[in-house]
């Protein structure tokens, strides 16, 4: 690739350098195009106020490739918004790994699976490699494809994308059990016509490709609220197959079925669910992620893998997918013969096994702009707002003498949070409220405090359910809620949501706490995220960790920092006092 000479330009916005990073001025009038544009095959790596630093990965062109995203689109944007000319080794880097996806292609040849290739010198470097030996079998005579031995079609692809070359998986699938049903014109349970958006039915024409090779596997990726669960119903619909969908808890099984009876023509009997002790193998099963990593021993064999063999499955949606349990990928590597969908409010896993999702359920085939949703009124306007609070002296005095670990869990519990909760609630007179929290005991304190019950992994499915329902139907206005909350929970009237405490870094969980508020609110389409932290902190560094999904789908965070005043109390709130009446206006 040689493009031609570009002159330096100081007044753009980005930095471009050679080791793969990019800076990103925040303060640049055209920020939030050239984000929108980066954020396509880059990922964001740190979000700070002034500066934002993405980086460009193989995985990340690869994924750009998969979605039609070309090395010239990549390289025109990056020369249109650099300040200085574009290394030309990070040019060539693009494209050598940027063109990699579709090289190597796994296509059907009779009965047996192939790699085809059209580079012999890339025959002849798959050929020695020691992963690949006893997966791959005789060559091609003219030495552009090799055939795998049987059964190795995921396992071929897993070795391949760690070796540096992603598979374009053209092979095609078994079509699996028909099953006849259609959409529903109208809810049942409310009477309200339905149909797909938009947006939802071209992630469910991508992922179809009307039924050719190029679809049928692959992620999907929309923010909470925009209805990842009508898409997956949109797919099953395209494909009119026997379908296991995967989830995260009982709940979420619950409300896939529930809402598989409301919108569309499946009858009770059609819907099987496979959890705790109800064990049902119907056209369509809901299982959950837990049961099927289940064993009796560490050593013990995983009783219910079974399920992936129970009946002729022609579609797997692994809801969440980016909680999808690494022992699980073992049953997806011998699922490739079946379609595969994943569906994610966010890609990002904190154990990097992103390549391995990439190559045993899929590229990413749609990336929905937040931003772009929030415009158009289908999930609500969030206003996010980091309020620092510090500790008092005793605790503070603790947080010194702490090991690393202690000192978050110090930080996370610092006590004064719970004045600054009250004073939210206070703001907020009217509204559906939760307060999600990471450490029991803590969130043990605020329901007494409060009045309001604590919602845990350890309470009963009935008992959770019926704090559901009163929530929904404003019976109930304040909720507080553990790790559950990260999870495929339907709080559709929450409007605001109070973080005490997270998981240390946790990119994704900031993305599924925020996505609890962001179902449209009718009118007043608007949310509140509250994040609390201990500041001057390990906290507080982990928070902007935590932080960078978000911004890089264009959320930005106040920040309020609270102190203590010559009286010994906190100073005013003046950050969070102003949005309420700029929202209010």
């Amino acid at each position: 690739m040689s493009p031609a000479v570009i002159s330096y330009r100081p007044e753009n916005p980005l930095i471009v350098q050679s080791d793969r990073t990019l800076l990103l001025k925040v303060a640049h009038p055209h920020f939030e195009q050239v984000r929108d544009e980066l954020a396509r095959f880059a990922e964001l790596v740190t979000s700070p106020e002034y500066m934002h630093t993405y980086r460009i990965t193989p995985l990340s062109l690869w994924n750009a490739s998969a979605s039609g995203v070309s090395c010239a689109e990549i390289v025109e944007t990056l020369n249109t918004w650099s300040q200085n000319p574009v290394p030309q080794n990070l040019l060539q880097e693009i494209e050598d790994h940027g063109t990699r996806y579709g090289k190597l292609r796994l296509v059907a040849k009779g009965d047996r699976l192939a790699l085809e290739m059209d580079d012999r010198g890339l025959f002849w470097e798959l050929e020695n490699q020691k992963n690949l030996q006893g997966l791959l079998a005789e060559p091609y005579p003219d030495e552009r494809g090799i055939y795998l031995q049987s059964g190795m079609r995921g396992e071929v692809k897993l070795q391949l994308i760690r070796l540096g070359h992603p598979v374009q998986d053209m092979a095609g699938y078994k079509a699996g059990d028909p099953l006849a049903f259609s959409l529903a014109p109208t809810l049942k349970q409310s009477g309200k016509p339905f149909g797909l958006r938009q947006y939802q039915q071209a992630a469910v024409d991508v992922f179809h490709a009307g039924g050719g090779p190029e679809g049928g596997a692959g992620v999907l990726v929309l923010p909470c609220g925009a209805g990842k669960t009508v898409i997956g119903i949109g797919c099953m619909g395209s494909l009119q197959t026997h379908t296991l969908v995967l989830t995260t808890n009982g709940t979420a099984v619950k409300q896939w079925k529930q809402e598989l009876l409301d919108k569309t023509t499946l009858t009770e009997d059609q819907v099987g669910l496979y959890m705790g002790d109800v064990k049902e193998i119907r056209p369509v099963t809901i299982a959950t992620y837990q049961i099927l990593t289940y064993r009796r021993s560490k050593t013990g064999p995983f009783e219910h893998f079974k399920i992936f063999e129970a009946a002729n499955w022609g579609l797997v949606i692994y809801d969440e997918v980016h909680m999808l349990p690494a022992p699980i990928f073992r049953a997806v590597a011998e699922l490739q013969a079946k379609r595969r969908l994943g569906l994610t409010a966010t890609l990002v896993r904190e154990d990097h096994k992103e390549e391995d999702v990439f190559s045993l359920i899929g590229p990413k085939r749609v990336d929905v702009p937040w931003k772009m949703l929030e415009k158009d009124g289908f999930i609500a306007t969030a206003h996010c707002l980091e309020i620092r609070v510090p500790q008092p002296t005793d605790e503070r005095m603790e947080y010194a003498v702490a090991d690393q670990r202690q000192r978050f869990r110090i930080a996370s519990e610092n006590s004064l949070k719970l004045a600054v909760v009250d004073e939210l609630l206070a703001g907020h007179p009217k509204d559906n409220i939760l307060i999600i929290g990471q450490y029991l005991e803590q969130l043990r304190i605020l329901g007494e405090r409060l009045g309001a019950p604590v919602l845990t992994g350890q309470t009963p499915e009935r008992e959770r359910e019926v704090l559901f329902r009163q929530f929904r139907e404003g019976q109930l206005r304040i909720l507080i809620v553990s790790k559950v909350a990260n999870f495929a929970i339907d709080l559709p009237d929450a409007s605001v949501a109070i973080q005490v405490s997270g998981t240390f870094g946790s990119r994704q969980e900031e993305a599924q706490r925020l996505g609890r508020i962001l179902r449209p609110k009718g009118e007043r389409n608007l949310s509140f995220f509250y994040s609390l932290i201990s500041w001057d902190t390990s906290e507080q560094e982990f928070a902007r960790k935590r932080q960078t999904f978000l911004t890089e789908k264009g959320y930005r965070y106040l920040i309020e920092t609270r102190r203590f005043e010559a009286s010994g109390h906190l100073s005013e709130p003046t950050v969070w006092k102003q949005l309420l009446e700029e929202t209010k206006a």
